[in-house]
């Protein structure tokens, strides 16, 4: 494999979990590299990071998830990768199915590939008002840009080189990287495609939508964000 790959992994108080993902990756997809953002978790997370002897960057200040992860993006351009692929710290996603994602970036030629839970039936549980924000938000995306994307919430993705590129620039990866980042470049031209995947409920630790404030605020962001996408898209021809 010549393609030079990178594992982008946002951690942030994932001591118990982060571990599981890292020997995935190396028991299963070897040909790839690893880099660790740790975003200031308040754990051992840095020091398992230490023990498993993995590249990790060490966040000054705690930027969230989005944050975290476009961090390991400019990583991934600074150091000339050819693909990203964006991996939960919390063991839900799997390796051999990140190899599916390469398969099929390299065989649709498309930007984007990402992974989701319900393009075929597949053992995940998904909570109620959780699936109902994944529809709404799949209706909105179809909507707006014509494309039907079933998992839009999922963070399980490969990017090309065009797509770190963009991804690494000022304002163009949102607090909140779902269906609205989705739609947006949709509707910039890039191709964004869809396979099924396996994926696993997270092991332990605090998902970044828990609670009750959490949830809410990321439900209005993105919803108001897609209706400005699809306002703006109405006005201009380019983005």
């Amino acid at each position: 494999m010549s393609d030079k790959i990178l594992f982008v992994i946002p951690a942030y108080n994932e001591e118990k979990n982060i571990s599981i993902p890292i020997n995935d990756i190396r028991a299963n997809f070897a040909s790839a590299d690893i880099i660790v953002v740790n975003d200031c978790s308040q754990d051992k997370t840095v020091q398992v990071l230490k023990q498993l002897g993995v590249n990790y960057l060490d966040l000054p200040i705690n930027l969230g998830y989005s944050g975290a992860v476009q961090t390991g993006i400019k990583y991934a351009k600074r150091n000339d990768y050819d693909y990203v692929i964006q991996f939960d710290g919390d063991g839900q996603h799997l390796a051999t199915e990140a190899l599916k994602l390469y398969d099929a970036i390299k065989t649709s030629k498309a930007n984007i590939v990402m992974g989701s839970r319900f393009l075929e039936k597949t053992d995940y549980k998904h909570p109620f008002f959780r699936s109902l924000g994944t529809k709404f938000f799949s209706i909105l995306i179809r909507i707006i840009t014509g494309k039907k994307i079933t998992d839009p919430t999922s963070g399980f993705q490969i990017l090309d080189r065009k797509t770190i590129n963009m991804y690494s620039q000022p304002g163009e990866y949102p607090e909140f990287p779902d269906a609205n980042l989705i739609a947006k470049i949709i509707l910039k031209g890039y191709k964004v495609e869809e396979i099924s995947c396996v994926m696993k409920a997270r092991l332990g630790g605090v998902s970044m939508h828990a609670g009750v404030l959490k949830p809410i605020k990321y439900a209005i962001r993105n919803t108001y964000s897609l209706l400005i996408i699809g306002i703006v898209s109405i006005f201009r021809e380019e983005w």
